[in-house]
């Protein structure tokens, strides 16, 4: 037995060989589900995108200390206008109809009971549906009372 403790050429060589293959399985592996993968987050992340743009931005009232504080007034008109001829320039002003994809939008509005409201498209069967969920405070202006609400974004 030699006492140098130098590796030999073989035993390096082996180690080495080892290496690129583990390297290589992870990287072929990684790469054979990629097809199978479902965009399930991306329409989660478009319909987190639009509850914040309409909650915070569209219904709002305006008072910043008061987070998602809606107006009753303006969430019956985006619910007439979602349900009437302006869905595509709802849709559009969104952001969710490029020149590759186009998704559609469904909103429900309900408390703890019931489903008080509900516009856009139906869901259709079989496809991939991100949901958000916000509680909002519904004001009403012409009482000043308020509803704790959850108004729920779906998009495909």
């Amino acid at each position: 037995m030699d006492e140098k403790g130098q590796i030999t050429i073989d035993y390096l060589i082996s180690i080495t060989i080892f290496l690129f293959t583990v390297v290589f399985v992870f990287n072929y592996t990684s790469g054979i589900f990629t097809p199978f993968q479902s965009n399930s987050d991306e329409v989660t992340l478009i319909a987190d995108r639009v509850s914040t743009t309409l909650v915070e931005n569209r219904l709002s009232i305006g008072d910043e200390s008061t987070p998602n504080l809606v107006s009753e007034t303006e969430v019956d008109n985006f619910f007439t206008e979602l349900n009437g001829t302006n869905y595509d320039d709802i849709i559009d002003s969104l952001g969710m109809n490029g020149s590759y994809l186009r998704y559609d939008l469904n909103v429900t509005l309900e408390n703890s009971t019931a489903v008080i409201d509900s516009a856009g498209e139906v869901i259709p069967v079989g496809v991939n549906v991100g949901q958000t969920k916000r509680i909002i405070l519904l004001k009403d202006e012409s009482s000043g009372n308020t509803e704790t609400l959850v108004m729920s974004f779906r998009v495909w």
